[in-house]
């Protein structure tokens, strides 16, 4: 998915450096308009002032149940990224997925795509007609300095269930539980939809080193500690050996995220993540360029366009001020 903000802020994302702690802390979206007046409205929980990573974990969308008729579901045309992948998960609907290096998938509920951007790529995602409430998330992970500029690629992977005294894991990115997914990540991380029943306690074995996030899409629940409800994403720092959840009175479905913290700063501006305001002008100028000569035979850096977009979208002015790292 793109970030449709007609006017990105720079964001400068770092691990905060506090102490580890076990307890959770909760983080609340803020809601974002995807397009137009009758767009859908996303919430954003990562980045944010307060958080920035949760290891490589760089952006969180979380959008639905939303009513297609209402809105008009997802309907975003062509659009960059570089040094970064995405990952995108519904839990209804399905979206029509294209790139250029000539992917043409549909996502759905349970199946995990995974594209990686790396040196550039773009890519279309639009809901489809059967779709009729669209719910899921859009979620970014930051490429490592050493491995930003890999070539782009795309992957599908639909992880078996798991039972766990009742509660339902799937586990699309990492291990748990003894499961491990097959998808390649460029550092340590961790991504799984869990569903618990009402009342239901888990207690779940992770990685110390590894930050952790719970973002929470139906129900109430207490995670690592911290009581939190549908759309609040609850971090808990490096230095856990378990995290618990604990459903309230009726189901529960969360995001189980994690990785080891990045360790570098990055730069994000509108769908690119860089190490510098010249590069990041760069991407944006590149893509400008191709959008306007696709006819041509010269080498692109995000690759040919699929025959079937009619549109790709523009990128917006950069900030008067220069993007810099900070911290």
């Amino acid at each position: 998915m793109s970030n449709l903000e007609t006017a990105p802020a720079e964001l400068t994302c770092e691990n905060s450096g506090e102490a580890p702690t076990v307890r959770g802390r909760v983080l609340e979206p803020r809601m974002v308009p995807l397009g137009g007046p009758r767009a859908m409205t996303v919430r954003r929980t990562l980045p944010q002032r307060a958080q920035s990573l949760i290891g490589a974990w760089c952006f969180i969308d979380h959008y639905g149940p939303d009513e297609v008729s209402s809105t008009g579901g997802m309907r975003v045309d062509g659009h960059p990224h570089t040094g970064l992948q995405t990952v995108s998960w519904l839990f209804s609907g399905e979206i029509e997925h294209r790139d250029t290096v000539g992917s043409h998938a549909f996502v759905r509920p349970g199946e995990l795509n995974l594209m990686t951007a790396g040196s550039g790529i773009a890519h279309s995602e639009h809901s489809t007609q059967n779709t009729t409430v669209l719910h899921g998330a859009q979620l970014w992970v930051a490429l490592p300095g050493q491995h930003r500029f890999v070539a782009p690629d795309f992957e599908s992977y639909a992880p078996p269930a798991l039972d766990l005294d009742g509660a339902r894991v799937l586990v699309f990115l990492g291990s748990l539980l003894g499961h491990t997914s097959p998808v390649q990540t460029y550092t340590p991380l961790l991504g799984a939809e869990i569903t618990l029943r009402a009342g239901q306690s888990l207690r779940l074995d992770v990685a110390p080193e590894f930050e952790h996030g719970v973002l929470v899409d139906t129900g109430e629940v207490t995670a690592a500690g911290v009581d939190a409800t549908e759309g609040q994403l609850v971090y808990q720092q490096t230095g856990a050996q378990h995290l618990d959840l604990v459903a309230a009175d009726r189901d529960v479905r969360v995001l189980l995220l994690g990785g080891q913290p990045l360790g570098e700063q990055i730069v994000m501006w509108w769908n690119f993540i860089g190490r510098s305001h010249e590069e990041v002008a760069a991407f944006r100028a590149q893509w400008q360029h191709e959008r306007e000569h696709q006819d041509g035979d010269e080498k692109t850096q995000y690759g040919p366009f699929p025959g079937q977009w009619r549109e790709t979208l523009p990128a917006p002015e950069l900030p008067n001020a220069r993007l810099k790292l900070r911290g």
